[in-house]
């Protein structure tokens, strides 16, 4: 993934913050991408790593793609799926996300663990980088409808044997995919 420029520190390290968020200093470090620290008032922020949950839905020997609406990635092909709410864990986020996304009603019971993949998501010049944990999902229908159309432009299923990688956006999908379900 390729970060727009945002805010360069003295020391060659990006930021999202032009300022400390505490006491308005410019003096701060953004260490490993990860720690803001502010050495004049000492404010220290973590950005850490956030959750998210995609999902393999399968049919046959197709895999089903949503085509993304927006940025990032805009027009390149995903999975379901997306960020896990506070005090919620994958598997009722996964649940959540397909019934928003799709009108899909599924439960925890019909999920498959499959595996986990760190990932970067640049949303609106933060660049947030997440740990994706994928689902999978057989389907005894492919009629699917689009519930969320200002997220999902459109749906897909693809042959495993014919899934072209370089159409997927996001680095952790297409490792998944590429690994497990690309043959």
């Amino acid at each position: 993934m390729v970060y727009k420029q945002i805010t360069i520190m003295p020391n060659n390290e990006a930021s999202f913050f032009k300022f400390c968020p505490n006491c308005g200093s410019k003096n701060v470090t953004y260490v490993n991408n990860f720690k803001f620290h502010c050495v004049a008032c000492d404010f220290v922020l973590y950005h850490n790593i956030a959750a998210a949950v995609a999902i393999v839905f399968t049919h046959k020997d197709q895999i089903l793609f949503t085509v993304r609406n927006v940025d990032p990635d805009k027009g390149k092909w995903d999975l379901p799926g997306g960020f896990i709410d506070p005090n919620e864990n994958a598997e009722e986020a996964a649940c959540r996300e397909i019934q928003e996304e799709l009108g899909l009603h599924i439960t925890p019971n019909d999920l498959k663990y499959i595996t986990t993949s760190p990932n970067n998501y640049l949303y609106k010049t933060v660049p947030y980088r997440t740990m994706d944990i994928f689902y999978e999902c057989p389907l005894h229908s492919k009629t699917i409808a689009i519930n969320a159309e200002d997220e999902i432009k459109e749906l897909i299923w693809v042959e495993r044997k014919e899934i072209d990688l370089n159409n997927i956006g996001f680095t952790s999908i297409r490792k998944v995919i590429g690994e497990r379900y690309n043959h």
